[in-house]
């Protein structure tokens, strides 16, 4: 068996589905409807990818967890060439899908999805009578940087079925599933957000049949939270985080400011200036000093401040306060934010502390958060969540990206996006 790719449309709308197939169809072999495609448009998301792409093989991703032979034959009779059954079903449900597939000539493909014994319950599948098996990394498993190539490999050795590997592979990950002893390759939002599907298809045929990697900037998940951050907007983390993160009114003293970098937190008294510039010496290049002064003035933060965190080179400063100097600051173009503005400033009185959590408007920042701030404002990411938030961040941005693409190929957001089929109904 050739290495077969398989495209994933885990779409919720089966036109914006069949579009990016449409693109991608000269270099994939097998199209799946997704299994967010078959919830949302049902089994006429299958019957119309069998009826646009008569010669390739239709894969119904319908995860079955029972009533094996009904959902196989329901799949099986809507045109799909294989179906999907979860590996977390029964033993009885495992072999409805089996029989039910030679009864109506549709393979079965058993998916390891959240399966902690993947070899055990690979040879159960292989025993069963299974056609292959997949080996999956969630997406939710994907955005805490986790891998399906070391069970790819395991699974592979184990068994005689073919493997399929799935989970975020791209045009560079591909051959690590190829060389972890994957035959199906199932792809899906490295293709499906691309802004050019169609290109992004090719490059992975390519780095599939000739085991060589083809670089690829997006469509991959990592725990270099900086580099990540650095690439996203700060609307982008904000809805990785269900809109959440955001210090609401502290905005930028000038446009084009982006920063990224974990917190050096300080909280202060209004117009007590001694604790935020002490702080400068704290903090180490490329850290985000973010201040409380309670969000009232007089002033804690200034030019010759500004001009001694820029040498120091930290990343940006945000206050929740007040700064003054704000002209000779913009002349600096050093990323300072902040809630107020005045001329006035205090005193340094010396009181507060340094790397303590704070608390800025309804969000705490602890030292050592992440905070990224662009021309929208500031966001923070707590730490431990730092490379889950950020890799969903990247994600949003992908998805965006592919519809941004579709706009300017002559819809509307509201057309693509469906707006009216999604609005809540009372």
């Amino acid at each position: 068996m050739k290495h077969v790719i398989q495209l994933a449309l885990d779409f919720v709308d089966l036109d914006r589905a069949v579009k990016a197939a449409s693109e991608a169809a000269g270099s994939v072999d097998w199209i799946e409807a997704g299994t967010p495609l078959i919830k949302s448009e049902g089994l006429d998301a299958v019957r119309q990818l069998r009826r646009l792409f008569p010669r390739k093989v239709i894969v119904a991703d319908m995860k079955v967890m029972d009533a094996g032979r009904l959902e196989v034959e329901a799949a099986a009779k809507a045109g799909a060439d294989v179906v999907d059954v979860c590996a977390a079903a029964s033993e009885a449900t495992i072999r409805e899908c089996v029989e039910a597939g030679r009864n109506y000539g549709a393979k079965i493909m058993v998916d390891l999805i959240g399966v902690e014994d993947a070899v055990g319950k690979a040879k159960l599948a292989e025993r069963l009578g299974a056609d292959y098996v997949a080996v999956h990394t969630a997406i939710d498993e994907q955005m805490q940087s986790k891998t399906p190539f070391s069970k790819v490999k395991a699974v592979a050795e184990a068994v005689g079925i073919p493997v399929a590997a799935a989970g975020g592979l791209n045009s560079e990950s591909v051959v690590d599933a190829v060389d972890a002893g994957a035959r199906i390759l199932i792809v899906g939002g490295a293709v499906t957000k691309a802004a050019n599907a169609k290109a992004a298809a090719r490059a992975i045929r390519k780095a599939a049949d000739s085991g060589r990697k083809v670089k690829s900037d997006l469509y991959r998940r990592g725990v270099d939270v900086k580099a990540i951050l650095s690439g996203v907007s700060a609307a982008n983390v904000s809805d990785a985080m269900h809109r959440g993160g955001n210090l609401a009114g502290l905005n930028p003293l000038a446009v084009g400011y982006r920063a990224c970098g974990p917190a050096v937190t300080v909280r202060t008294y209004p117009g007590d200036w001694a604790k935020p510039v002490e702080a400068i010496d704290v903090a180490e290049p490329g850290d985000v000093l973010v201040i409380t002064a309670g969000g009232v003035g007089p002033a804690v933060w200034g030019e010759l401040a500004t001009e001694s965190a820029a040498k120091r080179r930290l990343a940006a400063v945000v206050v929740d306060g007040a700064v003054r100097d704000t002209d000779e600051i913009r002349k600096l173009k050093f990323p300072v934010y902040s809630r107020l503005r005045t001329p006035a400033a205090g005193e340094p009185r010396g009181f507060g502390e340094i790397n303590v959590p704070i608390q800025v408007g309804e969000v705490k920042v602890r030292p050592g958060d992440w905070v990224l701030c662009d021309g929208d404002g500031v966001v923070v990411v707590p730490k431990e969540n730092a490379v889950e938030v950020a890799n969903r961040a990247q994600d949003v941005l992908e998805r965006e990206n592919r519809i941004r693409d579709e706009i300017r190929g002559g819809g509307s957001l509201g057309k693509v996006t469906h707006l009216l089929k999604w609005e809540k109904k009372a």
